[in-house]
């Protein structure tokens, strides 16, 4: 199998496993309704481990654009490489979404709420403020990536990685992940975001283009930061990357708090959709 199509089938895995989850848990009439939080947590954990076994001796599996451009930010990964992956991880994820939508075919009409149909693909926030939640997605992303590379740096039973890297997943999402959902995976929302809008789910409401910047943006500054914030303090290795983009985050969550500071507070929206969760 080949490195491109290992990524795309990986991600496909991450994203039937783990949009799965969220219908479950969300829509109508079916047996895992309202079963909570903790089972979505559980279930993108094992979504990623399972992606990991999958392809990870094939392509590394990292099913996850801020992974692929963290470790290229420290020489783990050749930068020729990225777009490759990133475009497979891209496809992976929309083909994940694709299989979702056919998987819970009768449960869109029984669903009256739009915004728990967009939570089955794309995260949303549980309070929208835009230097909040992109706060979020870096601090949950930087984990991630630091995670990764500490998880990496120990040595388990032959085969445990995988399990060892989905709970971290779990840990993300119970610690971290009930402000946004947790992203922390730009092709994990985008990909199932494009599908949403294509779709031809009944009673779906707009696919929240306003918002699909953050997911997208705050992984990617997240991973990087996170993965030469490890290779400085971890290993010693001192790069100028490290601070330019240290700069680059600070200055971006800056932005973020002084366009916060103006935006007008939404009242009475019905908060419905917390559950539109992530994975890696």
């Amino acid at each position: 199998m080949s490195l491109f199509m290992a990524e795309i089938i990986g991600t496909m895995i991450l994203i039937i496993l783990g949009g799965g989850v969220v219908g479950g848990v969300v829509l109508n009439k079916t047996k895992a309704q309202d079963s909570g939080w903790i089972v979505i947590t559980m279930g993108w954990g094992l979504a990623v481990a399972i992606a990991v076994y999958a392809v990870g001796g094939i392509s590394g599996a990292h099913i996850n654009p801020a992974v692929t451009l963290g470790l290229a930010s420290i020489g783990e990964f050749p930068w020729d490489k990225v777009p490759m992956y990133i475009t497979a991880q891209m496809i992976g994820a929309f083909i994940g979404a694709i299989i979702v939508y056919f998987h819970y075919l009768p449960h869109w009409k029984e669903t009256e709420d739009p915004n728990l149909k967009l939570a089955v693909f794309s995260t949303d926030p549980a309070i929208r403020h835009t230097f909040s939640n992109l706060l979020s997605e870096v601090i949950g992303t930087f984990v991630l990536l630091l995670g990764l590379l500490a998880i990496g740096a120990n040595e388990f039973t032959e085969g445990l990685n995988p399990l060892i890297v989905g709970f971290l997943i779990v840990a993300i999402g119970m610690s971290l992940g009930g402000t946004t959902g947790y992203a922390i995976n730009p092709a994990r929302d985008l990909g199932p975001r494009i599908a949403h809008f294509i779709l031809p789910i009944p009673g779906k409401k707009p696919s929240d283009w306003g918002y699909s910047w953050i997911p997208v943006v705050g992984p990617i500054l997240g991973g990087v930061f996170g993965a030469l914030f490890y290779q400085k303090f971890f290993t010693g290795v001192d790069t100028l990357a490290f601070w330019i983009v240290g700069v680059l985050v600070l200055g971006v969550l800056v932005i973020a708090y002084v366009t916060s500071e103006k935006e007008v507070p939404e009242k009475g929206k019905k908060k419905v959709s917390k559950l539109g969760l992530s994975n890696q």
